[in-house]
């Protein structure tokens, strides 16, 4: 993540910790003390012919604490799976409200994006249930366990202290190159989920044309990729993973073998203190839990890093969203007079390149861009409300240069293959707003050619995703009347005649020119009529 946007994500991007989980953790690592103290009295106790009454008492000291445990674990658990639940909650309110309206103006695929939301905003649930948790008692719970070791046998305690340092650095070292490979691995299987959405959105003309082989085998290099990178990760997972239990192991050896050696005084150096066999008991019942709340926090290792990589995603996509939507309210306008492209480049990921492209439209108008197939008209418009990707050059409006993600708010789109929404026809048509009355309304529609279609089946047609049971012509005009109908003042419109009988289009291309009275329009079309009409022609060579 570059520099600038990583203080976005720190201040946007929410990483609670359950304080009450924390808080239980802490009640387990309490738990444990009471049960080695409870456990090393009833053992010096029974040593020394203690009173019968003592050991019961003891004995049931035990059992209370041991229950103590229990319970402290399992409420750790729900208080961090709450904490959770109410953060992803949140989470996926801000990032859909941010997403949807900004996708297609950040280039991204539509899979990415579903992944951001979804699964993203999901991957933080290990995060915040249960390793942040364990990271804030892990810090705590070994400064815990070595004070109580220190009250028996304070060199014990500096044992188990001084296996901290070397530990601490090699887990630092192991922590750094695992970030690198989990943001890689998460890039990776981002990847692969929005190659799989979309393609299986695209699976009818997969089919059609028979590409199941090829698009198996870019999918089966994503996956490969993401298989790669995950082992990479669980590498370095069981190398920090064997470097907690040779220093845990170790931490016990040095305090058993000190306290043995101490107890039968053979030690090779002067003894630094008198040991009982209670206190000695006590300091090697509690050396094992010096290093539990690390080996919890291990075993969250995953959650961690697929939780955090998750957090950088999350954190990268509202930027990106936030910075467009900044952009979008810099440039209110209820008319535009002009609109300018210099020396636009568009450039897309397989290296195809248009451009430069310079051109001048002057408002109100008609204006069209021509040329032969291929020869980047779409990706002009496209361009201009920041649909395609743009490698150089600028956009002027009004004298004014403008990020292209400025231009949607203004704009009135209507493309080759309309986007229908689920919901009645009347539903689609005032998609823009409702910036016109109903008579206004029906005026546009009679002139667009849709009074019989209305007519025939109304406005509360019901209309799928596919726009099924319409025709081409019909999604384009209904496509066209929404555009008209949002009251921006540019409209940008790829090949709007298209589809379209001789008698209709001549109704479209009035209705144009009506429209051109009072806004800026440009239209990318092969039809002669439409370019008779224009008030100025831009061909694409």
């Amino acid at each position: 993540m570059p520099p600038q946007q990583s203080q976005f994500a720190a201040r946007r991007t929410p990483r609670p910790a359950s304080q009450v989980a924390v808080l239980w953790w802490l009640g387990d690592t309490v738990g444990a003390v009471l049960f080695a103290g409870c456990l090393a009295a009833f053992i010096a106790s029974w040593t020394a012919g203690g009173l019968p009454t003592q050991g019961w008492c003891l004995l049931a000291g035990i059992g209370i604490s041991g229950m103590l445990r229990a319970g402290a674990q399992a409420l750790a658990g729900l208080a961090g799976q709450k904490a959770a639940t109410h953060a992803k909650s949140a989470l996926r309110v801000r990032v859909m409200t941010a997403l949807l309206p900004s996708g297609q103006m950040r280039g991204r695929l539509i899979g990415e994006d579903l992944r951001v939301a979804i699964d993203d905003v999901e991957a933080h649930e290990g995060l915040i249930a249960r390793f942040q948790p364990l990271r804030r008692a892990a810090m705590l719970s070994p400064l815990i366990i070595a004070a109580a070791v220190a009250i028996a046998s304070w060199f014990s305690a500096l044992i188990l202290l001084a296996t901290l340092i070397p530990f601490g650095a090699g887990m630092a070292l192991a922590g750094l190159a695992g970030k690198a490979e989990a943001d890689r691995q998460f890039l990776a299987l981002s990847r692969l989920s929005g190659l799989f959405v979309d393609r299986v959105a695209a699976l009818p003309v997969i089919l059609a044309f028979g590409a199941e082989d090829r698009v198996t085998r870019q999918i089966g290099g994503a996956a490969r990729e993401v298989a790669g990178r995950t082992m990479q990760v669980l590498r370095i997972a069981f190398v920090s993973s064997a470097m907690l239990e040779f220093f845990a192991a170790l931490s016990v050896a040095l305090v058993a073998v000190y306290c043995g050696f101490s107890l039968l005084g053979l030690l090779p150096f002067p003894a630094p203190e008198d040991l009982s066999l209670g206190e000695a008991f006590f300091a090697l019942a509690l050396a094992p839990e010096f290093y539990l709340g690390m080996r919890r926090l291990a075993a969250a290792y995953h959650d961690k890093q697929q939780g955090q990589a998750a957090e950088r995603s999350v954190a990268n996509a509202l930027d990106q969203a936030r910075l467009l939507a900044v952009q979008a309210r810099a440039v209110p306008r209820n008319r535009v007079c002009q609109l300018r492209a210099e020396g636009l480049t568009i450039r897309y990921a397989d290296d195809n390149c248009i451009g430069p492209v310079s051109a001048c439209w002057q408002g109100p108008g008609l204006h069209v861009v021509t040329g032969p197939t291929g020869a980047g008209k779409s990706s002009l418009l496209h361009a201009l409300i920041a649909l395609a990707p743009v490698s150089a050059g600028r956009i002027i409006l009004d004298d004014t240069p403008v990020a292209a993600s400025a231009l949607p708010a203004l704009t009135g789109w209507a493309g080759q293959r309309p986007l229908l929404l689920p919901g009645t026809l009347a539903d689609n048509l005032r998609l823009g707003g409702n910036y016109l009355g109903p008579q206004e309304l029906a005026r546009l529609t009679d002139a667009s050619g849709l009074t019989a279609l209305i007519a025939a089946r109304g406005e509360d047609l019901t209309i799928d995703p596919r726009g099924s049971g319409l025709s081409g012509g019909e999604r384009r005009r209904i496509g066209l009347v929404r555009a008209i109908a949002s009251g921006r003042p540019l409209l940008l419109l790829d090949e709007p005649t298209a589809d379209l009988d001789p008698e209709t289009a001549a109704k479209v291309i009035a209705l144009l020119q009506d429209t051109a009275r009072t806004r800026l329009v440009i239209a990318a079309t092969h039809d002669p009529a439409l370019i008779a009409c224009a008030k100025s022609r831009m061909v694409m060579p």
